[in-house]
């Protein structure tokens, strides 16, 4: 069972990816890799790598890969967010029923400044959505 390597590699880094154009069509029939391109998705810089020109093909693949990282970021957020839901549930439950007063006074006051900042930050935030309408 051989897979065809695709065309082109990311390197993902923050904020974006090194782009590689894949080679196997060689004599050695090595994988070379030539870097490409720097984009960046915050922003949504493509930089040419070397002075080259990207092509059309390179340019629809860079744009789809940017595309499918930045919905692949958000999902992981979300994600992220519900799990720190669950987390604040086990938290709760453990607060209640397995820590010690000692546990306890090691992370009262830090949980609860970052409860209240979360809430603060969540009730503002709602508030401005009721005011447009959003909400």
């Amino acid at each position: 069972m051989s897979a065809e390597l695709p065309d082109y590699y990311f390197r993902v880094r923050d904020n974006g990816a090194f782009v590689y154009r894949v080679d196997t069509e060689n004599r050695q029939r090595r994988i070379e890799m030539d870097q490409i391109a720097v984009v960046n998705i915050r922003n949504g810089d493509i930089k040419p790598h070397g002075g080259r020109t990207l092509s059309d093909k390179d340019l629809d693949e860079i744009k789809t890969w940017m595309a499918d990282r930045t919905a692949l970021l958000a999902a992981r957020d979300i994600d992220d967010i519900h799990r720190a839901v669950d987390y604040l549930n086990t938290t709760a439950h453990w607060a209640q029923s397995k820590a010690s007063p000692d546990q306890l006074d090691m992370v009262t006051d830090d949980l609860l400044l970052a409860m209240h900042d979360l809430r603060t930050v969540l009730v503002r935030k709602k508030a401005d959505r009721l005011m447009k309408g959003n909400g």
